[in-house]
C-alpha cells in the first residue's frame, strides 16, 4: 500500500468536518511547495542573469587544455 492510499484509509473513517481539514492542510502544503519551487527558479534565473554576457561561448575541446 503507497502512501496516498494509506492517507485515503486513514482519512476516509474521519467525520467529515475533519476530512475537510486535511485536505485543507494537504493544500496548503502543495502551496506552499509549489511557491518555494518558483522562488528557488526565481533566485536561479536572477544569478544567471547576473552573469550575462560574461562569458562566451566557445566549445570546448580536451586536447586544447593540454597545449597550455
Amino acid at each position: 500500500m503507497n502512501i496516498a492510499e494509506q492517507i485515503y484509509e486513514t482519512v476516509k473513517t474521519l467525520p467529515e468536518q475533519t476530512a475537510c481539514e486535511v485536505l485543507s492542510f494537504a493544500e496548503s502544503l502543495k502551496a506552499k511547495q509549489a511557491d518555494e519551487d518558483r522562488l528557488r527558479r526565481e533566485k536561479a534565473l536572477a544569478t544567471l542573469a547576473k552573469y550575462r554576457g560574461r562569458y562566451k561561448a566557445e566549445k570546448f575541446h580536451r586536447e586544447d587544455c593540454y597545449d597550455r
